[in-house]
């Protein structure tokens, strides 16, 4: 059985002649945050996709719980990849509804979602009229509601106000009591040091450093020195 609950092998993703994600190998403990780091245009949102089936590797392998990954482990993961796709003339729980129909789950588990995300109060209001923080909430929710092993969420706290990244920070946070591993993909470096127990940082497409990170430690600082390549 292997040490890593998820695990990729030289995975590559090209475009053409252009190589987007280049031969990285990241390891991830089981019910811990991997922050996964690096300049926009880095790879990190392509190496997300290729994790939830969105993209196919051009090569490489993902292991995930000790096996290959194949489009049946999708009922084990949840993801907010980019902005949550939501229907704005529906409330949250229509939202969650349209969802948890096509996964075949029961209308129980709306409810318990809504209460994790702290959206359980929101009534007949329409996703439109949701705060971005909101819609953040929402999609996560909805990435949570097939009770996922694996959750992967990129640039989570992108756009919220200073109280928003708190309640979602804490939220996050929660994630691996509840037995879940999470891949979080940020440049916001203050929050990744607040949430991630091990990083990767990723530069051109390339895993540059990967490893725990140490209390101590000036991540701001030390990404600099890593994508600058000192």
């Amino acid at each position: 059985m292997s040490a890593y609950f998820l695990e990729t092998k030289q995975l590559t993703k090209a475009f053409g002649k252009q190589l987007a994600v280049d031969h990285v190998s990241i390891r991830v403990k089981e019910k811990t945050i991997y922050g996964l780091l690096g300049p926009n245009g880095a790879g990190k949102s392509t190496i997300l996709k290729m994790l939830t089936g969105l993209l196919r590797p051009t090569k490489g392998e993902i292991l995930f719980n000790g096996h290959l990954w194949s489009r049946k482990d999708l009922k084990e993961i949840g993801a907010l990849i980019e902005s949550p796709a939501l229907y704005g003339n529906l409330t949250a729980y229509e939202n969650l509804l349209v969802h948890a129909k096509l996964l075949n789950l029961p209308d129980s588990r709306i409810k318990e979602v809504l209460k994790i995300v702290d959206l359980e109060n929101t009534g007949k209001k329409k996703a439109s009229q949701f705060s971005f923080g909101m819609k953040q909430r929402l999609g996560i929710a909805k990435a949570l509601l097939n009770d996922p092993k694996l959750l992967i969420l990129d640039e989570p706290t992108n756009g919220l106000d200073p109280l928003g990244i708190q309640e979602l920070r804490k939220l996050i946070r929660s994630f691996p009591k509840q037995g879940m591993t999470v891949i979080l993909s940020s440049h916001i470096l203050p929050e990744v040091k607040q949430l991630a127990d091990h990083i990767g940082i990723i530069q051109n497409g390339k895993l540059k450093y990967q490893g725990e990170i140490k209390e101590d430690q000036d991540l701001e600082k030390f990404f600099i020195d890593v994508v600058s390549g000192l």
